[in-house]
């Protein structure tokens, strides 16, 4: 069988390894029943819906002609540092690096940092637009996980709550 598409094969066979590698590492934890699920059952189900996704996209792939065999193009590096990046920085500004001594500047301040910094991946930059979409991607956070769910993270930088 030819490779019809190029990128969705890739696509497909990433998908795939990703899927059964998060669903490998569910089934570590009590995956429990359905009536009863345990820590691992929800991880478990996505991973396996994330690999059969995959296979589909794989399969597609073999079958659906495209012009030229639709090639895989260039990596985009400066996006993908600065998603990766953000990401990172998320997770350091809200729960610190006690290592190395930067404070926990908790989730309201890991918000601003994660659009400011993610929204650099794209061609364009609004400072207006994005101080906007982080200011109710902060208040929606703090809406769900703080005041509706309950969840116990420090929202504010350690040094001013204490």
């Amino acid at each position: 069988m030819k490779i019809q598409s190029q990128r969705d094969f890739a696509a497909g066979a990433l998908f795939c390894a990703f899927g059964v590698a998060f669903a490998w590492g569910a089934a570590t934890y009590s995956v429990g029943s359905g009536a009863r699920m345990g820590p691992g059952y929800f991880p478990l189900i996505v991973g396996l819906l994330i690999a059969l996704l995959g296979a589909v996209i794989t399969a597609r792939s073999l079958i659906v002609h495209t012009e030229a065999g639709d090639p895989i193009g260039a990596i985009a590096w400066r996006p993908l540092l600065f998603i990766i990046g953000a990401n990172l920085l998320f997770g350091v500004l809200l729960a610190g690096l006690p290592s190395i001594g930067v404070p926990a500047m908790g989730l309201i301040v890991a918000i601003y940092g994660l659009t400011f910094v993610s929204s650099l991946a794209g061609h364009e930059f609004h400072f207006k637009e994005v101080f906007i979409l982080a200011t109710v991607l902060a208040a929606g956070s703090y809406g769900a996980f703080v005041w509706a769910l309950n969840l116990q993270f420090p929202v504010w930088p350690s040094f001013i709550v204490g």
